[in-house]
């Protein structure tokens, strides 16, 4: 059973198919059945634990893996990062209970918007923590389309979420996806060399 398990796992699909097509399916599946899942609880919760930033993040996780922006680390952090530079702009420009409206962004929303993306930028950077979504997150605080506490806790439950499919189908799928640091800093994608399927996680 383990042997044959292990003929459809990702390495061994790689290895006898067209690498491209393999991993274009593999990437398109997984992110099509994660965010169906974050949207389903969010339709049953009625909590916003789906937003635009989950999609690249998605991307990452399940087209590059192995890339030290997609470790569970990085993730987390990131977007952590994001939010609360975006919560922190909008206290910083008073705007913590002004709700969004972008057919009309006043000189505050310009600062607020500015004040989170570039705090986060440089932040994630500074920390070891890069992930590029979390530009698309602060965004989304800062612009005041998620704002309250309540909300914010909901993105960061979601990206968790997010994470442990993304731990869970990877591994599955026979890629040595890491636990929480990055396996290697700026990895190969999934299939184009060892740190795939080999050790050194942690």
């Amino acid at each position: 059973m383990r042997a044959l398990l292990a003929r459809w796992q990702l390495p061994a699909l790689i290895e006898h198919h067209d690498p491209s097509g393999v991993k274009a399916l593999y990437s398109a599946v997984n992110a099509f059945v994660s965010v169906a899942v974050m949207a389903l609880i969010a339709h049953y919760s009625n909590e916003p634990f789906l937003f635009p930033s989950l999609g690249p993040t998605a991307f990452l996780l399940f087209y590059t893996p192995m890339t030290a922006p997609a470790s569970p680390r990085n993730t987390v952090c990131g977007h952590l990062i994001g939010v609360l530079a975006g919560y922190l702009a909008l206290a910083a420009t008073g705007l913590l209970h002004t709700g969004p409206n972008l057919d009309d962004i006043g000189w505050s929303r310009v600062a607020a918007a500015a004040i989170a993306l570039g705090a986060t930028c440089g932040l994630m950077p500074l920390l070891g923590v890069a992930h590029p979504p979390a530009g698309a997150t602060t965004l989304i605080v800062a612009l005041g389309l998620l704002r309250t506490p309540r909300q914010l806790s909901v993105v960061m439950l979601a990206v968790l979420v997010l994470v442990l499919q993304g731990v869970l189908v990877n591994r599955l799928a026979g890629i040595r996806y890491p636990l929480w640091r990055p396996a290697v800093e700026g990895g190969p994608t999934m299939g184009s060399g060892r740190p795939v399927s080999g050790r050194g996680q942690r």
